[in-house]
């Protein structure tokens, strides 16, 4: 009679629970679970610092009697490049998007506008990375549906691609946007 030894068959058991672990936390659908403290109340405020070129975006803009989005994005994140394509549709398409620059530099900022197109009607430099702790941001990207008094909605923490942004973000637009 063959004996197998525990210790061989331990790995193998480890490895499937956390498979089936690991699965079950991706179903779950974690993007909406990351909820902000903020929704309902008020943006907060952030420092108005321009990027060379563009359109600066003020503190007065905001809750000025439209639904608004605010992303916050960076050239050196590649999950903010990936979004770049369905943030420039939603520019076309009507929605006022305001963008907050992460900690990133001004060159390469520019340069990313410049090569791949600007989907922002105003833009505010977040040098420090103080804006994005006053609004909660986890990580980039990060995006804000504010209504039009200027009061957050609801926040998407990731890229706005494919399933999650046709399952759980333009939903939440299209509510926002019923609203009004």
């Amino acid at each position: 009679m063959l004996k197998i030894s525990p210790l061989l068959i331990l790995p193998p058991l480890v490895f499937f629970a956390m498979a089936v672990l690991f699965l079950f936390s991706i179903n779950k659908g974690g993007q909406t679970e990351n909820k902000s403290a903020l929704i309902g109340k008020a943006a907060p405020q952030f420092k108005e610092i321009a990027l060379g070129g563009y359109p600066l975006l003020k503190n007065e803009m905001i809750g000025q009697g439209e639904i608004i989005l605010i992303n916050f994005w960076a050239s050196w994140c590649p999950p903010c490049r990936a979004e770049h394509p369905t943030l420039k549709q939603l520019s076309d398409s009507g929605i006022r998007l305001y963008g907050v620059n992460f900690k990133d530099r001004p060159e390469n900022a520019a340069r990313f506008l410049q090569e791949d197109g600007n989907p922002f009607a105003a833009i505010t430099v977040d040098r420090e990375g103080r804006t994005g702790i006053d609004w909660g941001v986890a990580g980039l990207p990060e995006t804000f549906i504010l209504n039009r008094e200027g009061k957050i909605l609801f926040r998407f923490a990731g890229p706005l691609i494919e399933g999650n942004y046709d399952k759980v973000f333009l939903p939440e637009l299209k509510k926002a946007q019923a609203a009004e």
